[in-house]
C-alpha cells in the first residue's frame, strides 16, 4: 500500500482510521495462536520488524521472522506507527502460523488520537489486537500489590477524561504494564489475555521474545 509521506497525511488518515476501531469482543473471539510484534532500529532510518507466533496455551514458539528495512518518515510521537506499520506487516506476512491476536509492543486507544499502533495494525489486517506498553500514555493510580491487580488508564479527550486502557500488575510487586485495545477486543479480555500470556515475568511472552530477536537483529554485523 502507499504510505503517507507527510505529517500533515498522516495525521489525517488517523482521523479517518479511528472510526473503524472495534472496542468489542466478538462472541465466538477464540484465541489459540498470539503473535508478538516489535520493532528495532539499527540506525536512524535502518529498522528490524519482528513476528513470533506463540500457541497461546503451551506458549510454545510456533514461527518467528525477522525482517530488515528503511524507512525515511520523521521520528515523531503519535506518528510511530508510519515508521514501523511497513515493516511489521511484511513480518507478519512471512510467518507460517496466522495468528489470532496481535500484540504489539506499544500503544492502542493510549494515543492521543486514539489510535496508536495496535489499532493500526488491526484496523489493517482485521485481527484482533492490543497493545501492552511499558510506559504510560496517561494518568493512572497505582494497582494493587499483587499480580491481577489493575487501575483505569486516562487521558484528557474532546469530552472530558477518557479511559484508554489499563495499568495491569502482571506480577507481585512489580512495575505494571499498561494495556490497551487495539481492535475488535474489550478492554476485559485484553488484561485477562496479557495475564495469560505472563505467567513468570512482568512482560508477556510475546514482548519478550520479540524484544530478544529485535536487539539481536539490530546489534548483529
Amino acid at each position: 500500500m502507499e504510505w503517507p509521506r507527510t505529517v500533515e497525511d498522516a495525521v489525517a488518515l488517523q482521523e479517518r482510521l479511528r472510526t473503524q476501531v472495534i472496542t468489542t469482543s466478538a462472541p465466538d473471539l477464540r484465541v489459540d495462536t498470539v503473535a508478538g510484534l516489535d520493532v528495532g532500529y539499527r540506525s536512524n532510518d535502518t529498522v528490524a520488524g519482528v513476528c513470533v507466533v506463540f500457541d497461546a496455551k503451551s506458549l510454545v514458539v510456533l514461527d518467528e521472522v525477522v525482517v530488515e528495512d528503511t524507512t525515511d518518515f520523521p521520528y515523531i510521537a503519535g506518528l510511530f506507527a508510519f515508521r514501523e506499520m511497513p515493516v511489521l506487516l511484511r513480518a507478519l506476512d512471512q510467518v507460517t502460523v496466522t495468528p489470532d491476536l496481535l500484540v504489539a509492543d506499544g500503544q492502542g486507544l493510549a494515543h492521543p488520537r486514539r489510535f496508536g499502533l495496535a489499532c493500526h495494525l488491526g484496523v489493517h489486517t482485521g485481527i484482533p489486537s492490543i497493545g501492552v506498553a511499558k510506559n504510560a500514555m496517561g494518568e493512572f493510580d497505582p494497582p494493587g500489590h499483587a499480580r491481577g491487580s489493575m487501575s483505569d488508564l486516562v487521558m484528557e479527550g474532546p469530552q472530558g477524561r477518557d479511559v484508554v486502557g489499563r495499568a495491569v500488575r502482571t506480577q507481585d510487586g512489580v512495575k505494571p504494564v499498561f494495556v490497551s485495545v487495539g481492535h475488535k477486543i474489550d478492554l476485559d479480555r485484553a488484561c485477562a489475555e496479557v495475564l495469560r500470556l505472563a505467567p513468570r515475568y512482568r512482560l508477556p511472552e510475546t514482548t519478550r521474545r520479540a524484544d530478544a530477536l529485535t536487539k539481536q537483529a539490530v546489534s548483529s554485523a
